[in-house]
């Protein structure tokens, strides 16, 4: 009888998570985190089949002139394209929630409501995972992410700041200026011209260092308003550039642990995040004589940077 019992509050438990889980999920699903950021800095790619095991892709790139020529001549000149095969794998995470017998019991007794914050937490910590491995990518896995990449152009600033010092902070804004603007003309001279850079990702600290210091004491711009309208790209194309601070990724990334500048063209012909299939929660499953769990999961694999030269690190600053 009382095994009965049991296995009758067990069904009506579970049927009350099942009917609660539908409400939760839309609302989580909606969250949006402001300190996530690879969704607005990188383009994700979740056009693959979900459980595809690897992504094949490749880096291109193009060489050939253009020649005087006469109607008489063979000789035509050509265009060659240097291309170069990879594959990045693609693996699966996980992180839910659950909850036990007494606590459904005690929600349906008193009428209450199945609250979002467990569904909430595991999808918050799902998306700092995925932010993770997009910026850093996850040497267990063999991935790179966006600011770590062995493929891009990777210099060192200048040592002419205060003392032989190559930090923003050691600098002027005209050195802070240069510095900027070689790494977009470096894109741009570097590609003939195809290329030019329309986003610049900072450490957070150096971010604040330019937003709040004046070029000097007369002129009360900063020289972040000073950068954003003397910029290479914004005086070639008449459009904004896009400048981030990114919190912790870019403080040890350079070359020495030094913190690290990346200039990018923010396009997908670039580079791409694949998830083939983004964070999702799964049917809920009793997992024990009194526990309940709504596991969720999702799969991904590193950034593919597709055209290095359209990206470019600059260290020490």
């Amino acid at each position: 009888m009382n095994m009965l019992i049991t296995q009758d509050a067990q069904q009506v438990a579970m049927s009350f998570l099942i009917r609660q889980a539908s409400l939760i999920e839309p609302t989580v699903y909606a969250i949006k985190y402001q300190e996530i950021q690879y969704s607005q800095l990188i383009p994700v790619d979740t056009s693959a089949p979900e459980w595809i095991q690897s992504v094949t892709y490749f880096s291109m790139d193009s060489v050939g002139q253009a020649q005087w020529f006469s109607g008489l001549a063979h000789d035509v000149p050509k265009v060659e394209q240097t291309r170069e095969k990879f594959e990045t794998g693609v693996s699966m995470a996980a992180i839910g929630y659950g909850y036990t017998l007494e606590e459904l019991g005690t929600a349906q007794l008193l009428g209450m409501s199945l609250t979002a914050d467990k569904a909430s937490s595991a999808r918050r910590v799902a998306e700092e995972k995925i932010d993770q491995v997009a910026f850093v990518g996850d040497t267990g896995k063999g991935f790179t992410g966006l600011v770590n990449s062995s493929t891009p152009t990777a210099t060192t600033a200048p040592a002419d700041g205060t003392g032989s010092a190559t930090t923003f902070a050691s600098k002027t804004p005209d050195q802070i200026l240069r510095d900027i603007n070689g790494q977009l003309t470096g894109i741009f001279t570097g590609t003939l011209g195809a290329e030019i850079a329309d986003t610049l990702l900072l450490p957070y600290s150096v971010l604040l260092d330019i937003s709040t210091r004046r070029i000097d004491a007369v002129n009360q711009t900063t020289i972040l308003e000073w950068v954003k309208k003397n910029n290479i790209y914004t005086l070639t194309t008449g459009q904004e550039l896009t400048i981030r601070g990114v919190f912790g990724f870019l403080d040890a990334a350079g070359a020495g642990s030094t913190k690290r500048m990346v200039a990018y063209r923010r396009s997908p012909e670039v580079l791409k995040f694949h998830m083939p299939m983004p964070f999702r929660f799964l049917p809920a499953w009793q997992t024990g004589p009194m526990k309940f769990d709504v596991p969720g999961i999702f799969r991904l694999g590193g950034v593919d940077i597709r055209r290095p030269k359209a990206i470019r690190y600059l260290d020490g600053i």
